[in-house]
């Protein structure tokens, strides 16, 4: 684990420039030859039969190519899949098609496609196509939507359950039965708009002559995203190009493989035509995933003395109109399993039934569980501190696993591989100065001051693999991660990479390891990615695995590169391999610094292949593949505490403070990391205080424009005040865990803690988010008029 001057050092993003200058490329900005324009009809009932579609007056607008329907395509186009039919849970995956055939099941459901030579020949002609409805009854809640007698969307799934998941650890009714103090709550995690600045997006082209598809998607996983269009287009693998250049955001939503993206492959190569399709804004709320939506019935069984005991957990999870690529694992494996959060619950039980609605799907976003699992274990330390009189800060303590138990296994069965909750807690509570801050508190509620401190300390589960593990959870694939680093003779590296950074800035840190590993300069070095004919097959980009898997995949390519060099320098220098030392990127006899050799004429010497050059039978080149496929998840985790004032008179929220102390184990670029956290503590604030995706009862999305959709900006936001504690993963060979959603994680709960902390003189115990004024305002006179 030596450190050098390059890993650990805040150098500014490499990506930066093109992308603040314009000069990046992003999907939209591909133009092709003859490029022809794809727009969907997309329904305006959340659930209806289609008894008919008319086109022919629409076909006869200028500039229309094709138009084509579920009946046109139904039979050439396979259902949309689904990858993580999640064992044990019973999984039901409804056949879901990319154009609807014969029954729409939410709004902006597709019911057609339009193919012109521009997009606004494309538009008029859509208003020209007459459907024929019969509109059903729809179900948009899913407590309703799993009772007898609901709406059902598909024959095959009773009672619209597509899976019902559970796990136990310990003994949760003797927890209960033996409890001093118990807690029971209903939360609602509230549905979440994605709202990456980018939309979603896909062009295809078919070269007739090597019969090759190419395809430039918004995506997060190039070759993921390839493997899911081959099962729907019947198209091979080996004849399908996926480009994925810059991505404008993902938060998760750009995981999936969505239907429309399958029928312009299919489209551009039946009628061989360049197609592109790009959503609107409106589109984009109406048809990319949503995520959260969680309705929660919590208990707690705990001691007066603070000891918690027991957790138990009923959620309904709302997955939307169909089962999306990675949707059964994200409200069961990535939720369930990382309940106990930071303290060591001896009994814990959670129960999750996923149900099908009238809206639109809902799939990773960022967090994807974690933050639903960690808002209600901190939101219940916070309930159980207040109920038996104790500070919140020290019921933590009391039940934190301690530095020295680690590796540490919980009840739901994850180990995890380090930790110093105690630490960073402390360091927080240091840096707001919380004694005198509660000193503070009462005096201001002396005056009649609506005051609030809310503290979040939370543990993630991330680097998703290891495969053995997500297989067994029914995962379609492993979770490794590859990479292929490359010397050429002139000592400039290539390092190709399956992980798909899309504002992480990885180009950066995966410089900033391969110059540290080759002892190279960092602008020696290039970073591919994004383009399944020249990267290995990698998984992709999401759960905060990019660093710590692809990252993983880097170093052990990186090390076996050293290994080769150290052979061609023993025989070039004349001496024993084991003699050989390598450091600051030359190769040296050890004791005698003086005489060396350096990668780059190491590099030099295997191209050149001569007799003297490389040893007898060995390969000619320096390059390696490497498919790292690490042995353990990895767990950062980290303390936020949030100050609050509101307002009485308008119920307006004022956070006055944000403290963040995070641990992602060793840093490759520490402004990075710190700019990764300012985005969640962004997203996770925002929850908690404004986003909300609202459907009417007839399933129309109420939310479906930016004017209706509340994403705050940066005069809404609070200044963040940051720090770290540094805990190596030993399961990692340089030590790191991910950091890309811790901020989401920590700051929900710390922000609803706070506002919670600050109306509980009123007897206010749990507010449903998002706590936007009015609902602050309403419950404010509730309390004035009960009085």
């Amino acid at each position: 684990m030596a450190v050098s001057a390059i890993f650990g050092a805040k150098i500014n993003r490499r990506e930066d420039p093109r992308l603040i200058t314009g000069t990046g490329s992003y999907t939209n900005d591909i133009v092709l030859p003859n490029l022809a324009y794809a727009v969907f009809l997309r329904s305006p009932h959340a659930h209806a039969k289609i008894n008919k579609i008319n086109t022919e007056r629409a076909k006869q607008f200028p500039g229309v190519i094709a138009i084509v329907t579920g009946k046109d395509i139904g039979s050439q186009l396979n259902p949309v899949p689904c990858a993580w039919p999640v064992t044990g849970a019973e999984v039901k995956i409804p056949k879901y098609y990319p154009i609807a055939i014969d029954k729409v099941r939410y709004a902006g459901d597709p019911v057609a496609v339009i193919v012109a030579t521009s997009p606004y020949e494309a538009t008029d002609a859509l208003e020209a196509i007459d459907v024929e409805y019969e509109p059903l009854p729809a179900i948009v809640g899913q407590e309703d939507a799993s009772k007898p007698g609901a709406p059902q969307l598909y024959d095959d799934v009773p009672n619209n359950i597509a899976f019902h998941w559970k796990v136990t650890g310990g003994n949760v009714s003797d927890a209960f039965a033996n409890s001093e103090v118990t807690i029971k709550e209903r939360f609602v995690n509230q549905r979440l708009q994605p709202t990456a600045l980018e939309t979603r997006g896909a062009i295809a082209q078919y070269d007739p002559g090597s019969d090759t598809l190419t395809m430039w998607i918004t995506t997060q996983n190039p070759h993921v995203h390839r493997l899911l269009l081959t099962l729907m287009t019947g198209i091979p693998e080996h004849k399908l190009r996926i480009i994925s250049k810059d991505v404008g955001g993902g938060f998760g939503s750009k995981i999936p493989c969505y239907g429309p993206e399958a029928v312009v492959a299919f489209l551009a190569k039946k009628i061989n035509v360049p197609i592109k399709w790009i959503e609107d804004r409106q589109e984009n709320y109406q048809a990319t995933v949503h995520g959260r939506d969680h309705v929660q019935y919590v208990e707690l069984a705990g001691k007066n003395d603070g000891t918690i005991t027991g957790i138990k957990v009923l959620a309904y999870a709302n997955m939307g109109a169909w089962l999306s690529t990675a949707a059964p694992g994200v409200p069961t494996i990535l939720f369930g399993l990382i309940l106990p959060g930071a303290y060591k619950i001896p009994n814990v039980e959670c129960e999750v039934y996923g149900v099908l609605t009238n809206t639109t799907g809902v799939d990773a976003y960022r967090g994807a569980g974690r933050p639903e699992a960690t808002y209600i274990i901190e939101r219940l330390v916070d309930i159980f501190a207040h109920k038996i009189g104790m500070d919140p800060a020290q019921v933590r303590l009391k039940n934190f696993i301690s530095k020295d138990q680690f590796p540490y296994n919980t009840a739901t069965g994850l180990a995890y591989d380090s930790g110093n909750y105690e630490g960073t807690l402390m360091k927080a509570l240091g840096m707001i100065g919380y004694d005198d801050l509660r000193r503070e508190q009462q005096k201001l509620r002396s005056e009649g001051k609506l005051v609030g401190i809310g503290i979040s300390s939370y543990v993630e589960v991330c680097g998703l693999g290891p495969s053995a593990v997500v297989r067994a959870t029914g995962f379609a694939l492993g979770l490794w991660e590859s990479a292929i680093v490359r010397v050429h003779p002139s000592g400039k590296v290539s390092v190709f990479t399956g992980g798909h950074p899309h504002g992480q800035g990885e180009e950066t840190t995966f410089a900033q390891i391969t110059a540290s590993e080759l002892g190279v300069p960092i602008n020696d070095v290039e970073v591919i990615h994004g383009d399944t004919d020249r990267i290995p097959f990698g998984m992709g980009t999401y759960g905060s695995r990019t660093t710590p898997v692809a990252g993983g995949s880097i170093v052990v390519a990186c090390r076996r590169i050293k290994d080769k060099g150290r052979k061609i320098a023993a025989h070039l220098l004349e001496a024993r391999e084991e003699d050989i030392v390598f450091d600051s990127g030359k190769f040296f006899v050890s004791g005698s610094p003086g005489v060396s050799k350096s990668l780059a004429e190491v590099a030099w010497a295997s191209y050149g292949a001569g007799g003297t050059e490389i040893p007898t039978g060995m390969e000619p080149g320096l390059e390696s593949t490497a498919f790292y496929d690490p042995p353990s998840f990895v767990y950062p985790f980290g303390t936020h505490i949030c100050l609050v004032e509101i307002d009485p008179e308008s119920g307006q929220v004022h956070i006055k403070r944000y403290i963040a102390v995070d641990d992602c184990g060793r840093q490759v670029n520490p402004m990075i990391v710190e700019g990764q956290v300012h985005g969640g503590i962004a997203q996770g604030i925002s929850q908690a205080l404004w986003e909300e995706a609202i459907y009417d009862s007839n399933g129309n999305l109420l939310t479906a424009t930016l004017s209706d959709y509340a994403v705050p900006t940066a005069a809404e936001l609070p200044r963040y005040e940051t720090s770290s504690t540094e805990t190596p993963s030993p399961y990692h060979p340089l030590g790191l865990k991910g950091v890309g959603e811790t901020g989401t994680i920590a700051a929900t709960p710390a922000v609803v803690n706070a506002v919670c902390d600050a109306l509980s003189p009123l007897g206010v115990e749990n507010i449903d988010m998002p706590l936007r004024p009015d609902k602050i305002w309403r419950i404010l006179k509730e309390k004035v008029v009960s009085k």
